[in-house]
Order: structure tokens, then sequence, then C-alpha cells
């Protein structure tokens, strides 16, 4: 069973379970079953959240492009100044190199080839305004 799936199958009982029904056969349980409990019920309603946004954080992951927090190499570095000094779109370059346009761009204000207030996009990890943050 994948993680997806078994994250569904978890979400599911529990909310079987929260409705008070028996996660098989759909009945439901007795008003004194453990599940009835007020804790009891609001812990389950935490781990659905939970459950919830371990989802939503990998189908976010899922989205980013396959290089996203892979270490720079050398000749990874050299073909992006090839391909800036060659005026490429900053949106070709990021797709080529499997990264963000965030990221090409932090890189290159790094090799000192864009400054910041060239960024298009936010810099909120080096803590300084871009351009957008400015306007």
């Amino acid at each position: 069973m994948t993680r997806k799936n078994q994250y569904q199958k978890a979400r599911a009982v529990l909310q079987s379970l929260i409705h008070g029904l028996d996660p098989d056969s759909g009945a439901e349980l007795s008003r004194d079953a453990i599940v009835n409990r007020i804790e009891i019920n609001r812990s389950m309603l935490t781990a659905v959240k939970a459950i919830e946004q371990v989802e939503a954080r990998q189908l976010r992951r899922a989205q980013l492009p396959e290089s996203v927090g892979k270490t720079w190499t050398d000749d990874e570095q050299q073909q992006l100044r090839t391909e800036f000094a060659s005026s490429e779109p900053i949106e070709l370059i990021a797709s080529k190199h499997g990264r963000t346009v965030r990221a090409i761009e932090a890189r290159l204000e790094l090799l000192g080839l864009l400054s910041a207030d060239q960024r298009t996009t936010s810099n909120s990890f080096m803590g300084a305004p871009s351009r957008r943050d400015g306007e």
C-alpha cells in the first residue's frame, strides 16, 4: 500500500470513528464507545487535520521542479553564467536546471550577476527585500 493510500485509509477510518460508525461495517457504535468521548473525538479530529496537512505538503512538493534543494555543482553554475550572459529568459533557465525561478535568481545574485533590486521573486531566505516587496 502506498503512503498516499495509507493516509487516505487512515483518514477514512478516523472519519468513520468521529461520526460514531464502525469503519468496516458502517454500523453505529454504542453511545458508551470510547470514540464518543469528547477528548478522544477531538484527538481524532486533530489526527485528521495532521493527515490533511501532510497530504497537502506532499502535493506541493510533487509540483516542484526535480532539482529543488539539491547542491549546485561548479558545472551547473558555469552553465547558469553562460545562459544568463546569453540573455536566456530566467524561466527557461529554471526549467533547464529543474529549479524554481526564485532559486535561479538567488544563485545569480550570489554569483554577483543580479542585484537584489533586479529580482522578480521574493528574497525571504536572505532577509532582504526584493523589488516586488518594495513596490
